[in-house]
């Protein structure tokens, strides 16, 4: 099942975070952009392939070090085709480095379109007389709040394929409480979430003993990463909003069970950006990446151990 291989890269390189690929141009050292534009033009084609060249470069300085990688969908859809193109590629080449890849699409939709969805980032395609895999994620994370129809398409796509599905749960954002704080009956809406998380994946347990259905719990929140890690011992969390947003290894120490299992801590600009804190980084951004990866990795050690 999808979350012991998971489980399994994280414990061999004793690092349970993930390297979030969601670059903007901004965020690509120069160098790299110009000789895109130079060889394609200053077009959509152009931009994606100097967004590959990076994710490339990354993973190759990440390997050994980072077990997973988490390319956002939007960045991609941004630039067009060749941006859709540039992330089934990425994908590709993670899964030739060995990396766990959660593909970052957060669809929410339901039925028979909900289908298409899970068919296309997590199983495959009927073309003619072949079934063909479009993206092939590992896992991919899910919008929910339109209820199981929402939720029930990726799940049993996941449990066909040996993968895993993230769940939008409790959200680092400012703004989630508006909605997820709110109470419905006597529970609060994150928690209604969450037992219908746990209630759904019931029965897809791995060896490890994690549902098929994770949660996306955020960093920001850690009372309730607190909380829900008591109420849901059998989810897998993919915890967002550690660094820039504000979380810290401290909180997302409560992501984790007692042997420093059932978690993955993202991190996308504080290993993206990690060239423009170093001098001279443009020229040495591989170096920045991976030295900022470990530092997140012992940031975390401090008070994570992993059994």
């Amino acid at each position: 099942m999808s979350f012991d291989v998971l489980q399994e890269k994280i414990r061999k390189v004793k690092n349970p975070t993930v390297a979030g690929l969601d670059a903007r141009l901004e965020y690509i050292p120069p160098q790299l952009v110009a000789g895109c534009f130079e060889k394609y033009g200053e077009t959509l084609e152009g931009a994606a392939q100097a967004v590959y060249r990076y994710n490339c470069d990354l993973m190759d300085a990440l390997q050994g070090l980072v077990p997973a990688v988490k390319p956002q969908a939007a960045y991609y859809e941004l630039l067009g085709w060749p941006g859709v193109k540039a992330l089934a590629d990425t994908i590709a080449y993670a899964h030739d480095k060995g990396y766990y890849v959660i593909a970052d699409v957060k669809r929410g939709d339901i039925g028979s379109t909900a289908q298409a969805y899970a068919e296309g980032w997590l199983g495959k395609s009927k073309v003619g007389g072949r079934s063909i895999a479009p993206f092939d994620a590992d896992c991919v994370t899910i919008n929910g709040y339109m209820g199981s129809d929402a939720i029930l398409p990726f799940l049993n796509i996941a449990k066909e394929e040996g993968k895993g599905v993230f769940l939008l749960v409790k959200t680092s954002n400012p703004s989630s409480g508006e909605l997820q704080d709110m109470i419905a009956g006597d529970r609060q809406v994150y928690t209604v979430m969450a037992d219908l998380c746990k209630r759904l994946g019931a029965g897809s347990e791995g060896q490890r003993g994690y549902q098929a259905l994770g949660a996306v719990v955020g960093a920001t929140y850690p009372a309730q990463l607190k909380e829900l890690r008591r109420r849901m011992e059998q989810t897998f969390f993919l915890v967002p909003g550690y660094g820039a947003q504000g979380g810290t290894a401290e909180d997302v120490r409560h992501a984790f069970d007692r042997y420093g299992w059932g978690a993955i801590i993202n991190s996308s600009r504080g290993i993206l950006c990690a060239w423009k804190k170093m001098e001279n980084g443009a020229e040495n951004y591989q170096a920045a990446a991976r030295q900022a990866a470990e530092a997140m990795r012992d940031d975390i050690k401090r008070f994570v151990t992993i059994v």
